[in-house]
């Protein structure tokens, strides 16, 4: 009887927004559902990574997957600051005493980010993928999967073995990629894939919001690293665009290459591709047209006007989702049938959820701002309360104020991505002219791809702040902006 393959499967992701006043703690990643471990962790995301590595896992026959206790994203999704010390050694001392007393292991699947950003810890997926080695040894192979905004570099790959990150933005192939970790991992535990991989940094650091892969030059890059997939056999490539939000020293663009065994092959292709966007750096920082709060919303009213709606006005500056800057220029400028989506407000939520709040009741309260400058001052609002109810972990109020305007609150940050996810409120999508919402490029895949919005406005506060395109308006102390275009004239390529 052939032994079964045993994987371990592993889950620890953040994007970390290092700017932001308030730590990721561990309490964070403590709540009903979280930490996680057997069938609960392997069943957790169906439809992303985690969904896709279990359901191709379990295609092979003799594999058998043991989900070791890990943390599910925090409470305050990516709305909260640096993960403490304590949160990551807690967890990371789990798994590890999880994988001791479950061992051993053929295989380890590591479910992550790349942008966590932890007090003390310099990389630390890479840190949990030397610790994980240290514990199964050096025949099992380990494998991550990665969002493109991950700030990598080759550190994990001298611990892990593969990576495979998402190639769209938004980001349509978690599932994928999920998949493909499953697969290739089979392969290199049987003996039919020899993991050999090269890394290169690219001095290009870039806002996420220019990073939209629907259009070029970002459509381009990532249409290149398809192209080499598509024309060498065995070939995977990984572009990390980066996230630069997190003050790392591992931020900026990475390439990663793949191969079956060819690291000549890995290094032609990573060189190629490197060389590629270096010579393409300026279009890439010049791929969107942002305007100011005001601005955005005059542009809303004549759009509207002009039976161009609906119109989406992304907020994308906003990293703790409690800003009220976009609010103050709606009321300001009395727009109508304005849908806004979400103000994070914890104080408020929890007020209202403590003294009963139900639909019909009266609202008049000020409401977010209050975190840090870059949330602005609280606003007052007056009007109806049309729902309030708890789902999915948070507290959600949804007012009705203006003309036809109504206005959600949540308790933590939400990044609206598509407008059906607004029904449960029991709102009428359709009666709104204007979407004011808190994102950056996600909000594209249910407001845009799929032509539901007539026009599309950029939006930011009039200084620059924790989501900016002004990067150099951030206190960073680990990077180094001179070293990255366009803020310095780097040698490349080396």
């Amino acid at each position: 009887m052939v032994r079964p393959i045993r994987i371990a499967v592993l889950h620890f992701s953040h994007e970390t927004v290092t700017f932001l006043k308030n730590d990721t703690t561990l309490e964070d990643f403590i709540y009903p559902g979280s930490p996680a471990k057997g069938e609960a962790l392997l069943n957790f995301d169906p439809t992303y990574f985690m969904g896709g590595f279990v359901k191709v896992a379990r295609e092979f026959e003799g594999v058998e997957l043991i989900g070791i206790e890990s943390p599910l994203w925090p409470r305050t999704y990516m709305g909260s600051g640096w993960v403490t010390a304590e949160a990551f050694d807690t967890f990371v001392g789990r798994m590890i005493e999880g994988l001791v007393a479950e061992g051993p292991f053929d295989g380890v699947y590591l479910c992550l980010h790349g942008a966590m950003a932890v007090r003390g810890v310099a990389r630390p997926e890479a840190e949990l993928a030397r610790r994980v080695r240290e514990v199964v040894g050096p025949k099992a192979f380990i494998v991550g999967t990665f969002d493109l905004h991950g700030n990598e570099d080759e550190v994990f790959l001298k611990s892990a073995d593969m990576a495979f990150c998402v190639k769209y933005f938004p980001h349509y192939d978690g599932y994928l990629q999920g998949a493909r970790a499953a697969r290739m991992l089979v392969r290199a535990i049987r003996g039919d894939y020899r993991p050999a991989h090269v890394t290169r940094k690219v001095p290009i650091i870039s806002p996420t919001v220019l990073q939209w892969t629907g259009a070029s030059p970002w459509m381009d890059l990532i249409q290149r690293a398809l192209t080499w997939e598509a024309r060498e056999v065995d070939v995977y490539v990984n572009v990390f665009f980066g996230f630069p939000f997190a003050d790392v020293v591992d931020v900026g663009m990475t390439i990663q290459v793949l191969t079956n065994g060819k690291p000549e092959l890995a290094e032609k292709i990573a060189r190629d591709m490197a060389e590629a966007a270096w010579r393409q750096r300026k279009a890439l920082l010049g791929s969107a047209k942002v305007v100011s709060m005001g601005e955005g919303v005059r542009l809303a009213r004549q759009a509207v006007f002009e039976r161009a709606a609906p119109v989406v006005l992304a907020d994308y500056s906003d990293r703790s989702g409690s800003a009220t800057f976009l609010l103050k220029e709606i009321i300001a400028q009395d727009l109508s049938n304005t849908l806004i989506a979400t103000i994070a407000d914890q104080e408020a939520t929890a007020k209202l959820k403590a003294n009963g709040a139900t639909a019909g009741d009266a609202f008049d309260m000020e409401i977010g701002g209050r975190v840090d400058a870059s949330a602005g001052a609280p606003l007052r609002v007056k009007g109806t309360i049309l729902d309030a109810a708890d789902r999915d972990g948070q507290f959600w109020v949804a007012v009705s104020f203006g003309r036809g305007n109504v206005l959600v609150l949540s308790t933590f940050l939400v990044q609206v991505m598509e407008p059906d996810s607004l029904k449960p409120l029991g709102l009428d999508i359709d009666a709104f002219e204007v979407f004011a919402i808190k994102s950056r490029v996600h909000f594209r895949r249910g407001f845009h791809d799929n032509g539901f919005a007539k026009t599309i406005l950029l939006v930011e506060p009039s200084e620059p702040f924790l989501g900016t395109v002004h990067l150099d308006a951030l206190p960073y102390e680990n990077v180094d902006l001179k070293r990255f275009y366009p803020y310095g004239e780097p040698a490349f390529p080396d």
